[in-house]
């Protein structure tokens, strides 16, 4: 038997791996996915459709006929950040990812820290998505059967929060079953999600001479000399926050993927890429038909902001516009199944290394998934929601927000500590140089100073809802809260699980599990 293929069956028993000292394979089955499945994945999580519908309009309010350049630049931290990953995943593929990567570089506890952020992150956003997608739902049900008043359905707190629960436990219970169900769901929502998408496009490029606010296209929108402000840069980075964030789930399921050294890595650059040509595809097509005015069609109308794919799929599609709500429904309920991955592996990894509780690191023998981080992932987020929910929906707007702080802490962090984890071979070539130094700082730095800017300006009461507490804005109070509160969590389990905290389960030195290949 071979070297590979006897340390994966080592890893299917959940034994001890040889010459790994205490340190044990987590039980998750590798050689599950290949590129494309794990691409499916990336794209399912940022969900272009569902982010595009609610990013246009406010993005051309800030940037103009420069949103596609303003595309681009955000993209930049994005991808540099990801070549950080992607050399992290190489010499240790690991599901626990920042946690895991963040230790070994900085310590335990700079790595908890790291591993909170993540996980805080995940789980507004799959709060978030749930209560998209049940938004959608019953818009999508109003559609179908011709009758308004089933879109105002979910205006009903307890109604919401009631389907809400229904979605979360749908993502849950495919989650669980493992990755060939979460393939097979994720292919066929993926795809249609794509398939609308380019509709929306194809057919936007045909009739855009045919809307009274269209405009031609032209290569000046991507004359990045022509961004007036510092502002409309800023915009840039801020948004590539939110629009392009998700794709690190392709290094997640790094033990789980065939010769996941590499192909983990690969699939979060390609990710970023293709999400980077949905984006400018729709955009372009979107402003040439619709063009930037405030007035009808115009993607500076107020009016369309919140929902521009609900505004423009009308002129745009016709009798077929309704397949673009269906998209956005999928859109947002796919990322809510394959968000999932990120953090029960993530709380899978930090229980593995004895940093939370024993019961997160368990796995389910069947489906060969950390069946109960998955479950525990799937209450908290339905929970964190039900309860904002019915407290303010100003609370769950401005907790929305304070999730690009969290972003920017743990991709930021996960950044720098590729640069010193590498610090001994940065100069023994030309590309550890530029992959494992330059790239990495640029990135980490960048996503930094985006994290104390948007803390800064988030202390002012106006930033977000206007909520306030004390004269403090409400997004700053909720997002250095959250991250306060998971130091408080920290300080307990070093008490209850000190090994962790002492250098005992997780070093620099501990060998990286062998992924199959």
């Amino acid at each position: 038997m071979t070297e590979a293929l006897r340390t994966s069956s080592i890893a299917a028993r959940g034994e001890e791996l040889p010459g790994s000292g205490d340190i044990t394979a987590k039980g998750l089955k590798g050689g599950q996915l290949g590129l494309l499945a794990v691409v499916v994945l990336g794209i399912s999580t940022i969900a272009p459709a569902y982010t595009l519908t609610s990013a246009l309009g406010p993005t051309v309010n800030e940037a103009g006929l420069q949103l596609p350049v303003i595309f681009l630049i955000g993209f930049i931290p994005m991808i540099l950040v990801s070549l950080a990953y992607r050399e992290l995943n190489a010499d240790s593929p690991d599901s626990g990812t920042t946690f895991t990567w963040v230790s070994k570089a900085f310590g335990p506890w700079v790595g908890w820290m790291g591993g909170w952020g993540l996980l805080a992150a995940n789980i507004i956003v799959l709060s978030n998505l749930a209560g998209v997608a049940v938004d959608f739902f019953y818009l999508f049900l109003s559609q179908l059967t011709g009758s308004p008043e089933l879109a105002e359905l979910a205006d009903n707190k307890a109604l919401n929060v009631l389907t809400c629960l229904v979605f979360v436990a749908l993502a849950v219970w495919v989650s669980y079953r493992g990755l060939h169900t979460t393939k097979v769901v994720q292919y066929g929502l993926v795809g249609f999600q794509l398939l609308v998408l380019g509709l929306f496009v194809g057919m936007a490029f045909v009739n855009w001479s045919t809307s009274e606010t269209a405009i031609p296209f032209s290569w000046e929108w991507f004359d990045v000399t022509r961004i007036e402000t510092f502002g409309q840069v800023a915009a840039g980075i801020s948004l590539s926050i939110f629009v392009y964030w998700g794709w690190d789930v392709c290094l997640t399921v790094n033990e789980e993927t065939a010769n996941g050294k590499k192909t983990a890595g690969v699939a979060g650059t390609l990710t970023a890429v293709i999400v980077l040509a949905i984006y400018l595809l729709v955009s372009i097509a979107t402003m040439m038909f619709a063009g930037v005015g405030d007035t009808g069609n115009g993607l500076n109308n107020a009016e369309n902001h919140e929902n521009i794919f609900t505004a423009l799929a009308s002129p745009i599609m016709g009798p077929f516009a309704i397949l673009m709500s269906l998209a956005v429904l999928s859109s947002s309920a796919a990322s809510l199944q394959s968000t999932f991955m990120s953090p029960s592996r993530s709380l899978l990894a930090m229980a593995h290394y004895g940093a939370l509780p024993e019961p997160f690191s368990r796995v389910s023998r069947k489906f060969a998934t950390p069946g109960f981080a998955t479950i525990a992932a799937g209450i908290m987020s339905a929970g964190f929601y039900a309860v904002m929910h019915v407290v303010s929906e100003n609370v769950l707007n401005d907790t929305i927000l304070a999730l690009g702080l969290m972003i920017c802490f743990y991709y930021g962090l996960t950044a720098l500590a590729c640069a010193w984890y590498f610090r001994h071979s940065l100069f023994t070539s030309v590309r550890h140089f530029v992959l494992r130094l330059l790239c990495p700082v640029l990135g980490g730095v960048g996503l930094f100073v985006v994290f104390f800017q948007t803390a800064v300006d988030s202390l002012a009461p106006e930033f977000g809802s206007g909520s306030e507490i004390f004269g403090v804005g409400l997004v700053f109070i909720l997002g250095v809260g959250i991250l306060a509160l998971g130091a408080v969590f920290m300080l307990i389990m070093a008490r209850v699980r000190p090994g962790f905290f002492r250098g005992e389960t997780l070093r620099k030195d501990t060998p990286a599990l062998v992924v199959p290949e």
